[in-house]
């Protein structure tokens, strides 16, 4: 039964070659006789244009599923490691846009019949033009992404309330509830006074110490 079902899809696959291939043959001959008619200006374009717009795509569909890999570089490595304006600029994937660009817009270029020297100019420009763009967009998500990350010296002098009790003379932490960023945070606090803090008291942040611990008093 296996071996009818081999010979089945061999017999198919037989009738599928003997009807399609006069078509593929005609567009594989209209294909090499279009790229034969070509100047070998131009087909520097094309070949640029078509191997990293496929690179392009590649990026993108890794990107939305989740496998951004460090083969093709990663989009949003200046994000993680701020290291300047040329971290911004100089990219795997701002060079895959850059000449993904630079490649179509020399084949309008050519196409419309501009002077050489013209086309390369004008596509050069357009491949800056566009990574700036990109440049831009990620510096803005970076500047979203800070701004969404409360820093805990916004919280000095700010008034809150004591959520967990505090122990006098720095004698231990406790927990306060405050609006920090325009949103509630709870964090860790001890304070300088003699008496403790008990839980629901109102009290003010007067310093920070480290990344994670509040300095408050009740003495408002």
């Amino acid at each position: 039964m296996c071996d009818f079902n081999h010979f089945q899809t061999f017999i198919l696959l037989l009738l599928f070659l003997l009807r399609y291939f006069p078509l593929f043959s005609s567009m594989i001959l209209d294909i090499s006789s279009w790229w034969q008619a070509l100047e070998n200006f131009e087909k520097i374009y094309w070949v640029i244009a078509l191997l990293f717009s496929a690179l392009f795509v590649t990026q993108i569909i890794l990107s939305f599923a989740g496998g951004d890999s460090d083969a093709l570089g990663d989009s949003d490595a200046f994000i993680e490691d701020d290291a300047g304006i040329g971290s911004q600029y100089f990219t795997f994937k701002n060079m895959v846009a850059f000449l993904t660009m630079f490649g179509w817009m020399g084949i309008a270029g050519t196409q419309a019949g501009w002077s050489q020297p013209i086309v390369v100019i004008v596509a050069l420009l357009a491949g800056i033009a566009l990574v700036g763009v990109m440049a831009y967009i990620f510096s803005r998500m970076l500047g979203l992404q800070q701004s969404g990350t409360m820093q805990i010296t916004n919280a000095i002098n700010k008034m809150g309330t004591t959520y967990l009790f505090i122990p006098g003379d720095r004698k231990g932490t406790g927990k306060v509830q405050l609006n920090v960023q325009g949103s509630v945070h709870e964090l860790q606090a001890i304070t300088d006074d003699t008496l403790d803090i008990p839980t629901g008291k109102p009290v003010k942040v007067t310093g920070v110490i480290g990344t994670d611990l509040l300095v408050v008093t009740a003495k408002i």
